[in-house]
């Protein structure tokens, strides 16, 4: 079938962009075409609407922080919504929160997001100059609710004295020169990478530390567990779905979904951790499957 991937940039290193190549390459390798004029399927990520076609909305998340116009914001979402013939969504938190804010409706689904395993393991490892045992990595935009300064201090309090901490990604990078500034230059910024170079440096880290709060399913973690690398996350959002089995998890009060400052979150208690049993396929191609089969139930 024509596929058409509607307000997405496929030259954008942005997750739900990069997520998005992704997707489309392997649509392309079962035989579908991605398409930029007459499509059967128009797939929007986040809002958008093609008339005459069938309409997948891919939602990545909605707004809810306090702190900004939320109502208004989630306007053109929310049309987009009503409109679809089905919506995916990439957590069960995700859709819960959906729910919340726009309603129940029919031809909801939950497909969290796969990565490329033949292209992860084709990567070789990042010569960091550490063991792998030895060494930390998180990766974001960093921006108050990704929490850098927690993952910072989190590693600072777990870690032994002969560990590192990589920083990859862009944003307030402050926490990190906070740190050298007070003698730590184990915390050691590597810049904002290509996706290739990110795997890499995943390839050669034992723990992926992502302790974002309410975070959706974000694709740095996917690709951090297809990479091998132990996850270590908060409990709030819907990360800890796609933490694996060997994930750590801090345990944070469960959130009522009323709208809240999101770049002020609450104060991390690193003592309150728990082993999760969570798990989900990494598998592009499995996640590729399972959004044609909603594309076929949509269009009977």
């Amino acid at each position: 079938m024509n596929i058409l991937f509607n307000n997405v940039d496929f030259n954008s290193r942005s997750g739900p962009n990069g997520f998005g190549a992704k997707l489309a390459r392997q649509f392309t390798k079962m035989g579908h075409h991605v398409v930029s004029e007459t499509p059967h399927v128009a797939l929007s990520f986040i809002q958008g609407y093609v008339p005459q076609v069938t309409n997948i909305l891919r939602l990545d998340g909605i707004y809810f922080n306090s702190e900004q116009d939320w109502k208004e914001m989630n306007g053109p979402i929310k049309q987009s919504y009503d409109l679809a013939d089905a919506v995916i969504c990439q957590s069960r938190f995700n859709k819960n929160l959906v729910f919340k804010y726009f309603g129940e409706r029919d031809n909801v689904f939950v497909i969290q997001n796969g990565t490329d395993l033949d292209i992860v393991n084709k990567i070789n490892p990042a010569d960091t100059g550490y063991s792998r045992d030895k060494t930390w990595l998180c990766a974001s935009s960093w921006r108050p609710h990704k929490r850098l300064a927690d993952n910072i201090r989190f590693f600072q309090h777990h870690a032994r004295k002969d560990e590192v901490l990589f920083v990859a990604g862009s944003g307030d990078l402050s926490p990190i020169e906070a740190a050298n500034n007070e003698g730590d230059s184990r915390i050691k910024y590597v810049g904002d990478l290509s996706w290739p170079h990110l795997i890499a440096l995943m390839k050669s880290s034992e723990n992926f530390v992502h302790l974002s709060y309410l975070d959706h399913c974000p694709n740095v973690v996917v690709d951090a567990r297809a990479s091998g690398c132990r996850i270590i996350c908060s409990s709030s959002g819907g990360t800890k779905e796609i933490s694996g089995r060997t994930a750590t998890a801090v345990e944070e009060e469960v959130w009522n979904f009323e709208p809240l400052a999101l770049y002020t979150p609450p104060a991390m208690d690193f003592s309150k951790k728990t082993s999760r049993a969570f798990d989900s396929d990494l598998d592009i191609s499995e996640t590729a499957l399972n959004y044609i089969k909603v594309i076929l139930h949509a269009q009977q």
